[in-house]
């Protein structure tokens, strides 16, 4: 791909884009919920199809012209039909959080009972937080994690199921760094005669790469994004069985959005084709290696990860413990500084009331391992997150981390022809 066309026709956009390309390039990306996707992915979603209307479903759209864009949304079901086994695939969602609230609005009646997660401990916004829809139509209540091994608290789901007799249980989550047990929790969504959503917006690639267990076919919805693990164009998905299937897609279109971004399903279709070969079953593998030897090498030198460790692509650290006068939101500022990007996360149980300014930060390793990081690699970058928190107020210590971080990213470089 090449830049020069859009600084000549448009410089102020052209020096954003090519700031933005140098950032990713120079930096540590290490938000979990992020990643790089390949230039054919970056082309395919950069494609024609931008200029494309194509509301309805392959075979029955509301306009003209959409031959091409029918073989194209076909494609990218089909892809991931194969990926991740499902009967029926609804592609258009433009996020994860849109495909959730589809999934509401095709299995629910407004007043109806969604239980979840608690917010604090994990799960997504998305899943019942009052700012978003579920958290408005409907009634939410939250179940918990055991706090002292991480793993969802299960006894006490079935317990909470059983009194509140929800008419939805969510599971897959947002910060949760443990396999999840979807067949547990469709057993107990069975008995109180509910439905069961699995999220699995952070682990998809994980779950296409076979080192996390699926839940399509287990589950009665399964909802994700499509550009964490699994690396393909921006969006979201949402998988079914047949029996759900025109629910789903009414819900989508006209039920929650117009038309779908089909530059953003051919970006998908992209992914999906990398995400089928032998290849991304070895990334997705490194992912998981590359995160625990970075939970590893943390706790070698002190640092508090929750729960001991992590089985998935991220790792949490609990400042509250062994640095308590940094807040989450500070140590995200200045590992930035450092070239390193996190977020601040709040840790399950910890003290602090204050939900905005948490006490924890959150690393993921799917960005680092797609630009060839190993797990050598990952405990080098685990030493130097230990040298910023152990000196976070030296900025001498951030400016040697900085250029040991440009070592590495040139070690491991990003978007080589992309100019």
């Amino acid at each position: 791909m090449d830049y020069d066309p859009v600084r000549a026709e448009d410089p102020e956009l052209g020096e954003i884009l090519t700031k933005e390309l140098n950032r990713q390039r120079d930096s540590l990306q290490m938000i979990a919920s992020e990643n790089h996707v390949s230039q054919t992915v970056l082309k395919a979603q950069g494609s024609v199809m931008a200029n494309k209307y194509a509301e309805g479903l392959p075979g029955t759209r509301w306009y003209g012209g959409c031959e091409y864009a029918d073989e194209l949304e076909e494609l990218a079901i089909d892809r991931a039909k194969e990926l991740w086994g499902a009967e029926h695939v609804n592609i258009q969602p433009h996020s994860g959080t849109q495909a959730n609230e589809a999934v509401y609005l095709a299995a629910l009646d407004p007043g109806d009972k969604i239980l979840a997660l608690d917010q604090n401990q994990g799960a997504h916004s998305s899943h019942g937080h009052q700012a978003y829809s579920a958290g408005q139509f409907y009634e939410v209540e939250q179940y918990g994690i055991d706090v002292d091994t991480g793993h969802v608290d299960y006894e006490g789901l079935r317990e909470h199921a059983e009194a509140f007799e929800p008419d939805l249980i969510i599971s897959g989550y947002s910060m949760h760094p443990h396999i999840v047990d979807w067949e547990r929790v469709q057993d107990i969504a069975e008995d109180v005669d509910a439905y069961h959503l699995a999220d699995i917006a952070h682990i998809n690639g994980l779950v296409a790469g076979g080192v996390h267990p699926n839940p399509v076919g287990i589950a009665d919805f399964v909802t994700g994004s499509t550009h964490k693990t699994i690396r393909a164009g921006r969006g979201g998905i949402i998988m079914c069985d047949e029996e759900h299937a025109s629910d789903v897609d009414s819900a989508v279109s006209p039920g929650s959005q117009g038309g779908p971004h089909m530059h953003c399903i051919a970006g998908k279709a992209a992914g999906f084709k990398e995400a089928l070969s032998p290849e991304f079953e070895e990334y997705a593998q490194q992912v998981v290696d590359n995160a625990q030897a970075f939970s590893d090498r943390l706790q070698e030198q002190g640092i508090s990860v929750f729960s001991g460790g992590t089985e998935v692509h991220m790792v949490l650290v609990d400042l509250e413990e062994t640095h308590p006068d940094l807040s989450g939101l500070d140590a995200e500022e200045i590992f930035e500084d450092a070239n390193i990007v996190l977020n601040a996360q709040r840790v399950p149980g910890e003290s602090n009331p204050d939900t905005w300014n948490p006490q924890g930060i959150r690393f993921g390793t799917p960005a680092l391992t797609t630009r060839g990081f190993d797990e050598e690699d990952l405990r080098a970058v685990a030493d130097l997150v230990v040298r910023v928190l152990d000196a976070p107020d030296d900025e001498s210590v951030r400016e040697s981390v900085r250029e040991e971080v440009q070592v590495l990213c040139d070690e491991n470089p990003l978007y080589e022809d992309l100019l």
